[in-house]
């Protein structure tokens, strides 16, 4: 995965598979301390202590259709390559959360990528999902909440041609507002 936002696809694709109800994503660009920080939570079913003990390990997966998992050790490697951390915290039946922190102006930091693809993606491929994405740039914030999105459609899908392109288009111009790379 060569940008963030694939990364962010990969882990909320997880989380679904996992039963989640609710994803929240948050992205903090904080320029006067160099560090862009991911934070990924949900309430899926979450990992026994072996699952989380072997999660970093590209040789193990919980999937069935492919037998090695490179989603979790590529964000942890991507993280540590920028003098950044991993953090990996799930247990069963609450859910899992992690959190990727970059140093923000480091060479070997991946592009944002195209943060509005990947959410459009998701909510398109899992309308009765919840989504949350906060995007906070230094004091300033874009967040996109797909429970009031829903309770403005009054029954339109969200998974509708015309709503995803409003969406996309809403993402687009509230990460410019905010000045992210995003």
């Amino acid at each position: 995965m060569l940008e963030l936002s694939h990364h962010i696809l990969d882990i909320a694709e997880n989380a679904t598979r996992a039963g989640s109800k609710t994803v929240r994503i948050t992205l903090t660009e904080d320029t006067h301390s160099d560090r862009l920080t991911l934070e990924v939570a949900d309430d899926g079913r979450g990992m026994s202590a072996e699952e989380r003990g072997r999660a970093l390990d590209p040789f193990f997966t919980t999937k069935k259709v492919r037998r090695v998992g490179l989603g979790l050790p590529m964000l942890a490697d991507a993280a540590q390559r920028t003098g950044g951390t991993f953090t990996l915290d799930s247990a069963p039946g609450r859910g899992t959360r992690l959190e990727a922190s970059f140093g923000l102006c480091h060479l070997d930091r991946q592009p944002l990528g195209d943060v509005a693809a990947s959410l459009v993606s998701l909510i398109a491929g899992n309308p009765d999902v919840d989504f949350v994405y906060r995007h906070r740039h230094d004091a300033a914030e874009y967040v996109l909440d797909t429970r009031e999105i829903r309770q403005e459609l009054d029954g339109v899908p969200m998974s509708h041609r015309d709503v995803l392109k409003l969406i996309r288009d809403n993402i687009v111009e509230g990460l410019e507002e905010i000045g992210s790379e995003g």
